[in-house]
């Protein structure tokens, strides 16, 4: 009998771990030829969460829970159950519901049909501020015009993942973490279905811009070198245009006898230059930022409990 993982990463879920357990609970009864694992990543919650999964997991021997000693972040949330996922296959859904669970068995029919990831389109967001969609499709174009690969357009984190995808995610211990970069660069045999996502439940979303910001720089500098180009032809361009006025200032005084004027226009220049050199500093200072964060080899996460059992 085939086994599925469903990985679900928790942080500060304590009130929709009620709602999303029982739509589990109905997917595994209503498909019981399979086994299932439900694989809960605490990410270092502050609230009840912990005790709410442990209360699930004294009723179903089908829950497992990893509990991280803090909060290290979804992208490695998921890396966790890369590596603790006894499945076959494995189905990544957010704890608030905004990922319908009624979608997995069309995703593991197109699993048993030949496909190692299924990965779930949106057709519409769910409630969200107008501002954060057009980030999020402004990124998501730029993303795609700078990979070398196909990145996937309004596609999360819901999809399945097959044990071949798993175990070559598993080998990518990169400590700044693009998962959704990830899934396209492994490749493999990929199937598209679309829903419409839902709303939150209860509460709000964890994510705030400055997360996002942060996010979509470690997308474009993990897939991308194209900001470093960008500055490179920014520079010539610019050096090219200062050579040229140069040369015109120079000839009209050697020729003409014409004073150099325009103290304005050169503070203007000097402090458009000064900008651009500034950019260029901060665009190879967050490449560095990455050599060094991966040079120094730390673990990328730590795990406090593993079913309750302390881990050392």
């Amino acid at each position: 009998m085939k086994k599925i993982t469903i990985l679900v990463p928790c942080y500060n879920e304590e009130m929709n771990l009620p709602l999303l357990y029982p739509e589990l609970v109905k997917l595994m009864d209503e498909n019981r030829a399979y086994e299932w694992e439900l694989l809960f990543v605490n990410d270092g919650s502050h609230d009840g969460t912990l005790e709410r999964l442990y209360e699930m997991r004294h009723q179903d021997p089908r829950v497992n829970i990893v509990s991280l000693s803090r909060n290290f972040g979804k992208e490695v949330a998921m890396l966790v159950g890369f590596d603790y996922a006894k499945g076959d296959c494995m189905v990544i859904v957010d704890a608030d519901l905004q990922d319908p669970p009624s979608l997995i068995p069309e995703m593991i029919h197109w699993w048993e049909q030949g496909y190692d990831d299924v990965y779930a389109k949106r057709k519409s967001r769910g409630k969200e501020s107008w501002l954060r969609k057009r980030l999020s499709l402004m990124f998501y174009r730029m993303l795609q015009q700078s990979s070398r690969f196909d990145m996937l357009k309004n596609v999360g984190d819901f999809r399945l993942l097959d044990r071949r995808c798993i175990n070559a995610l598993r080998r990518m211990r990169e400590s700044e973490r693009y998962t959704k970069g990830m899934f396209s660069w492994i490749g493999f045999k990929k199937k598209e279905i679309e829903f419409d996502r839902g709303n939150r439940q209860v509460g709000k979303s964890s994510w705030s811009y400055r997360q996002l910001f942060s996010l979509a720089i470690d997308g474009i500098t993990s897939f991308s070198s194209a900001p470093l180009r960008i500055s490179t032809i920014a520079g010539f361009f610019i050096s090219m245009l200062a050579f040229i006025y140069m040369m015109v200032v120079f000839v009209r005084a050697l020729f003409w006898g014409n004073p150099v004027q325009g103290y304005p226009s050169l503070l203007v220049f000097i402090l458009f230059l000064g900008g651009i050199q500034l950019l260029s500093i901060g665009i190879i200072g967050e490449y560095i930022g990455r050599i060094y964060n991966e040079s120094k080899h730390r673990p990328d996460y730590i795990v406090d409990e593993y079913n309750e059992e302390k881990v050392s």
